[in-house]
């Protein structure tokens, strides 16, 4: 392939993502600082907080539904026209959030309007991902797929690095600016970052394995029902393969930032700053980890990630009792970096190399997606109350960590690594698990 079409397909993948994850994690950060007591009032600040991770954790139960309508029409009519739809609906929802009225202006409409704004959130970034993905993976060499698909989930933690950085910066103005105007610039701001990813975008054609589908019109009447009925099992795996990748994601870059500003005493700006750093880390770390999947494989990361997963989620919140922001820093770094790293950067492509390319956008949409719904959104939620129900100890929090690691490893033990193999060549004709 030639390189300048390599170079504007990963720009155009990484870009687009970014974006996405960036309006997506700017809700999640907010939620935890502004949206508790702006839009969700209550006598009782955990109760606050409690609705706030609620609304949160509500656009990830929509978001196996974006995914479906989505990735109905990119395994239809283009992976290409699909991202230009799932870009604009995000970025008016996001748009929308920073001009809404607050609870004391307009009453209960206020976070009715908030969550049904996060609701088209979730349906947009719903059917982003697996676009995203596969404009990247379809159009790899194959000695190059793990390098490619690493690039769009480096989207996750460049939208995460934005979110956390651009408040990190407002939370720097004295409280009263900041809770009045201050939180709702970065959400205005998405407007212009949105045009730029569509412009980048539609200098793209689309994916070759797409092309492939409709050449020899073997595109799914009802893609939804033929991934159902030919590949259930493989959307399993992938449901499974995603509770480790987000559940620990949430907790080491959303849950801190209440858990150590509320319950042990760290300053807003510290804990954003943690999370800031740790996500540069680890933005560099995949694709490096995407480029050495090349050469050992998928799943030795994979599972070498979710066992590291399993071993540190009890010293993750030893270090942060410590009291020190280094330690704090040093903490996340670890999780985020050092071993949510490997776990991410393969996930994509795994899944991608299981699925027939006539139903690959359904098959990997459904997967992550509900993985996500069943981890992800409920992960602050769930830690958040544990810590209500069992006295502020985190002893809980940790054993949630590695339950889900545990499903993860059992989920992907029978994933067949394809490492170096065609793509569309043969996951037609056998399954892409041993």
């Amino acid at each position: 392939m030639d390189k300048g079409v390599s170079r504007r397909v990963l720009v155009a993948s990484l870009v687009g993502s970014s974006i996405e994850w960036f309006d997506y994690f700017l809700y999640g950060t907010v939620a935890a600082l502004v949206f508790n007591q702006l839009f969700f009032p209550s006598e009782d600040p955990t109760v606050g907080l409690l609705l706030s991770y609620a609304s949160f954790a509500l656009s990830f139960f929509i978001r196996p539904l974006g995914g479906v309508v989505f990735s109905h029409i990119g395994d239809k009519i283009g992976r290409k026209k699909t991202l230009i739809f799932t870009l604009s609906l995000m970025g008016l929802a996001t748009a929308g959030m920073g001009l809404l009225p607050t609870y004391e202006t307009i009453g209960v409409w206020a976070p009715i309007l908030l969550i049904l704004l996060r609701l088209v959130q979730g349906i947009g970034l719903g059917g982003e991902w697996g676009g995203a993905l596969l404009l990247a993976v379809e159009y790899a060499p194959k000695e190059r797929r793990g390098f490619f698909g690493s690039i769009p989930q480096m989207g996750v933690t460049i939208g995460l690095l934005l979110g956390t950085f651009v408040m990190s910066l407002m939370t720097m103005m004295p409280d009263d600016a900041f809770m009045s105007w201050g939180w709702r610039i970065p959400f205005l701001l998405s407007t212009l970052l949105v045009f730029f990813g569509l412009w980048i975008r539609k200098g793209i054609d689309e994916t070759p394995s797409f092309k492939k589908v409709q050449e020899k019109g073997e595109i799914a009447k009802v893609p939804l029902l033929e991934t159902l009925k030919t590949q259930w099992k493989e959307v399993l795996i992938a449901v499974g393969g995603k509770v480790v990748e987000t559940a620990p994601f949430y907790i080491f870059g959303t849950f801190i930032v209440s858990y150590a500003t509320t319950y042990l005493g760290f300053s807003k700006t510290a804990t954003l700053n943690a999370v800031t750093i740790a996500t540069v880390i680890t933005t560099i770390l995949i694709p490096v980890m995407g480029s050495w999947s090349d050469k050992i494989g998928r799943k030795p990361l994979y599972i070498g990630g979710t066992i590291l997963m399993i071993l540190y989620a009890f010293p993750y919140f030893w270090l942060l009792q410590q009291g020190s922001v280094t330690l704090m820093i040093i903490a996340t770094v670890i999780g985020l970096g050092i071993i949510w790293a490997p776990i991410t950067a393969v996930l994509g492509t795994m899944f991608s190399e299981i699925f027939k390319s006539n139903v690959r956008y359904t098959g990997i949409t459904l997967g992550y997606q509900i993985g996500a719904a069943v981890a992800g959104g409920t992960a602050p939620l769930i830690a958040t109350a544990l810590l209500a129900e069992y006295d502020n100890s985190y002893v809980p929090v940790a054993l949630y960590i590695i339950i889900t690691s545990i499903i993860s490893l059992i989920a992907v033990w029978v994933v067949r690594d394809r490492k170096n193999e065609v793509l569309d060549q043969d996951v037609t004709n056998e399954s892409g698990i041993a």
